[in-house]
């Protein structure tokens, strides 16, 4: 069969089926069906007391036949898996965004599997929260050394695009003094559980990874993550074997995303983690059609719609959220007002990634619980803050201290202010607020009771005798 005429049947066929779903408003179903469909094989490996501290999310984990085996030290766990596509000859690896302490085992993982291309499809934090751990030179520096593993990571130079960057990284061996170039492909506007701007911005990114050679037969896998490794991950993988096979068979129009997608959770649990996200793989791959049809014109329209050449969107933090009340009356539940506002800080995300970086885990733990990883999953949901980063329980956050200090620091500015009569009254306020608190603690029922029957029997006397008089 002709693979023009093959990629135009399939790419028809692919259509209709879109539509008709799209037409039921079905995706849902169908992604509940794929769900039912795919097999859980074991990841005891994962769940094993000493590996819960390497864990981002306590559901994602990576099943043991699967899962990518470190070298070094007497603990070869990390939270990877490999895919290996044999009819395409293609692997990937898939695992979480790093944690502070995983960051070695990250890049001890890519010289060993022998990788030349990572792809980061997530940003460090998202809508206030740490999603991975800032684990390349960044912010003026141009080295970083990760002791455990005794590697060293040189930033060499990179090109900024409006919604995806490329960096070129030197990473050496300090045991061995040899070193390897690797490029970092990274996807700035990709946001959680959702899907990029559109099949064009997508489609030019894919195919500036495949043109740099990462994803070759001739080079190790190409290590792709996100913050948990199976959703963003999971499309970026999913379209492009697609695309892979629909130029290898004979009959493209063969190729069947339900039955990748299946055959791809054999290696990793979970990918793809929304039915927005199982669509637009959809849309993309029918974009992408055009191009294994023939088509070469197509490749230049989804670079000039994607607008890569403007300058990239200030990022601008989430508000900060609104101080803690306190004076809440036991009897009612009712929260007492107050006339003054209490300064509160606020930690811009620089200081954020640099607090969650420099706190150190221990590569063991007792047994701890870890944020769980579903839809509409945020870190303002968890009860531990610790568990909102992936961190043991019962270790504090590092972000939590310094916002107290700040918080106080901002307290004490505030009353060496030259606004005197404000900082008298936020005084008087608070005293009057602790003789309350102080009077309700040491008050019992039956005093009141008692207080307020002599009070009223007294209003009643004088009354009656100011009236008779």
């Amino acid at each position: 069969m002709n693979l023009v005429a093959g990629s135009t049947a399939w790419s028809a066929a692919m259509e209709a089926e879109f539509q008709e779903i799209d037409e039921r408003g079905s995706w849902n179903d169908i992604y509940q069906e794929i769900r039912e469909q795919s097999i859980e094989l074991p990841c005891q490996i994962a769940r094993l007391p000493e590996n819960k501290a390497r864990n981002r999310y306590r559901d994602v984990s990576p099943f043991d036949d699967s899962r990518i085996r470190l070298q070094l030290g007497s603990n070869n766990y990390i939270n990877a898996s490999l895919i290996s596509m044999e009819e395409t000859g293609r692997s990937y690896i898939l695992t979480q965004g790093p944690l502070p302490n995983t960051c070695g085992h990250f890049w001890e993982m890519v010289w060993e599997q022998r990788s030349s291309g990572v792809v980061m499809l997530n940003r460090v934090i998202e809508k206030g929260s740490v999603k991975c751990a800032q684990y390349w030179p960044s912010g003026g520096e141009r080295e970083m050394v990760f002791e455990d593993t005794n590697f060293k990571l040189t930033l060499v130079s990179e090109d900024v695009k409006s919604y995806y960057t490329v960096r070129w990284l030197e990473l050496e061996n300090l045991s061995t003094q040899e070193s390897r170039e690797v490029l970092h492909f990274h996807y700035t506007t990709w946001p959680d559980f959702g899907v990029p701007e559109s099949p064009a911005s997508f489609l030019n990114f894919l195919f500036r990874v495949r043109e740099s050679g990462c994803l070759a037969l001739d080079k190790g896998p190409a290590v792709v993550h996100c913050s948990a490794g199976i959703g963003r991950s999971g499309t970026f993988c999913l379209v492009d074997t697609c695309l892979l096979l629909m130029s290898l068979r004979e009959d493209p129009s063969s190729v069947r995303l339900r039955d990748v997608l299946l055959h791809m959770r054999r290696y990793r649990m979970g990918l793809i983690q929304t039915p927005d996200q199982l669509r637009f793989s959809y849309l993309a791959v029918i974009e992408g059609a055009r191009f294994t049809s023939g088509d070469t014109s197509v490749q230049e329209s989804w670079k000039e719609l994607s607008k890569e050449e403007d300058p990239p969107p200030e990022f601008t933090p989430p508000p900060p959220r609104p101080p803690k009340r306190s004076g809440v009356d036991s009897h009612n539940g009712r929260v007492a007002a107050f006339l003054f506002s209490v300064p509160t800080a606020r930690l811009d995300d620089e200081h954020i990634v640099r607090q969650h970086n420099s706190f150190h885990i221990p590569s063991e733990f007792p047994e701890t619980e870890l944020r769980r990883r579903a839809v509409g999953d945020a870190a303002d949901g968890v009860a531990d803050p610790a568990q909102a980063e992936g961190l043991p329980t019962g270790v504090a956050s590092p972000d939590s201290g310094d916002a107290t200090k700040e918080a106080q620091g901002g307290r004490k500015e505030l009353s060496s202010g030259e606004d005197g009569t404000r900082v008298q009254q936020q005084d008087v306020a608070d005293r009057v607020m602790g003789d309350i608190g102080s009077l309700a603690g040491r008050w019992s029922p039956l005093l009141v009771v008692v207080c307020s029957g002599s009070l009223l029997a007294l209003g009643v006397y004088f009354y009656c005798r100011a009236a008779f008089h």
